[in-house]
């Protein structure tokens, strides 16, 4: 969905007589960027952490103990739960979700099963998932809640969780008529995903190892 503000540029720039030389600088950009693009997959392997945005590769530096706590706990509570409940497929970290421009790789995605039913085991660069999750740090949290926000909700990435390790707190996003809508913010009480059916975990399982065991004790209980 355009937003109003985006709209009224696309109307502006229609209005103009400028019109087909915008057209022509637009497609030499686009064309620019799928010959670095395809240079990026080439280049690429399973050992690098690296993403392609708007035309720059991005890569990736090792992550603080504390943001691998958070991603390492949320990946286990809802791959076990998705696993024992036969409901898809969970990401971690290097599985590549490649959309219409650009190619992300989210901390944790899940994947519905009539979706992920369609996986090879050799595959390298996935569709949009059903819930994607990313685990800001100083040097990706513009990204985090400024491209890969718009991005994922233009291709329907149904729920977008943002997780701040530093503060502890989780946002929850649910896509309502083409924008995200902030369900929940909190660092306490529980969050319940609306794409995992029945998958609900204390907000301090990502961040505390103890509660994280008791709440996958909790969860595989049924």
């Amino acid at each position: 969905m355009i937003r109003d503000s985006e709209q009224h540029l696309l109307e502006q720039l229609i209005a103009s007589p400028k019109l087909p030389q915008y057209a022509q600088q637009l497609q030499a950009v686009l064309a620019r960027e799928v010959l670095k693009r395809q240079d990026f997959y080439n280049q690429i392997s399973e050992d690098d952490k690296a993403e392609f945005i708007n035309g720059e590769i991005i890569l990736h530096s090792p992550v603080r103990l504390r943001h691998n706590t958070a991603s390492g706990n949320l990946y286990r509570l809802l791959s076990s739960y998705v696993i024992a409940y036969d409901l898809g497929y969970v990401g971690h970290e290097k599985i590549m979700v490649s959309l219409t421009r650009n190619d992300y790789e989210p901390d944790v995605c899940y994947f519905a099963k009539n979706t992920a039913s369609q996986f090879q085991p050799d595959q390298m660069r996935f569709p949009a998932p059903d819930l994607a999750v990313e685990v800001v740090s100083k040097s990706t949290e513009a990204n985090d809640r400024g491209i890969k926000f718009a991005d994922y909700a233009a291709h329907g990435v149904q729920e977008y969780w943002i997780i701040d390790p530093e503060a502890e707190t989780v946002e929850q996003y649910q896509l309502e008529e083409g924008e995200y809508v902030l369900q929940v913010k909190a660092k306490t009480g529980t969050i319940e995903s609306t794409t995992v059916a029945g998958f609900i975990i204390p907000i301090r399982a990502i961040f505390d190892e103890t509660v994280s065991r008791e709440a996958l004790r909790m969860l595989l209980r049924g």
